[in-house]
């Protein structure tokens, strides 16, 4: 899901992008919080899987706006573009704000509320068939 939705959010940003390692960054982000959020509360019948889906795409889309927000001020402190510590600290949150309303759109947000119920049905079939 990670993958795929990252692919549809590259042509939303700006012109000139670099995107470096963005997608590795999201499918890396998206298996830890599969495997580590999402499994540990399978097996608990077919409406948990379903919410824990949407869960976990919620988790997953909360920490990738975080990194990447981390990223890009990592970028910008490194061209002093903040005054100190604290500025730099704050402007995580207000630039992965702008890439959640970048990203706040029908075209990225409907495929990972539906790959969110496809993930949490296939972690609860999984669940069933490996416990």
């Amino acid at each position: 899901m990670a993958f795929f939705v990252s692919f549809l959010v590259m042509p939303l940003m700006p012109e000139g992008t670099d995107f470096g390692y963005f997608v590795h960054v999201n499918v890396a982000l998206g298996l830890l919080c599969g495997w580590i959020f999402m499994g540990r509360r399978a097996g608990r019948g077919l409406v948990p899987a379903i919410n824990n889906g949407i869960t976990g795409m919620a988790v997953m889309v909360l920490w990738a706006l975080f990194i990447q927000g981390a990223w890009e001020m990592f970028r910008l402190a490194m061209r002093h573009r903040y005054d100190g510590p604290f500025e730099a600290l704050s402007a995580i949150f207000v630039i992965a704000l702008d890439y959640f309303f970048v990203i706040a759109v029908p075209s990225v947000l409907v495929p990972l509320a539906v790959g969110g119920v496809l993930a949490g049905l296939a972690t609860e079939n999984a669940s069933r068939r490996w416990r």
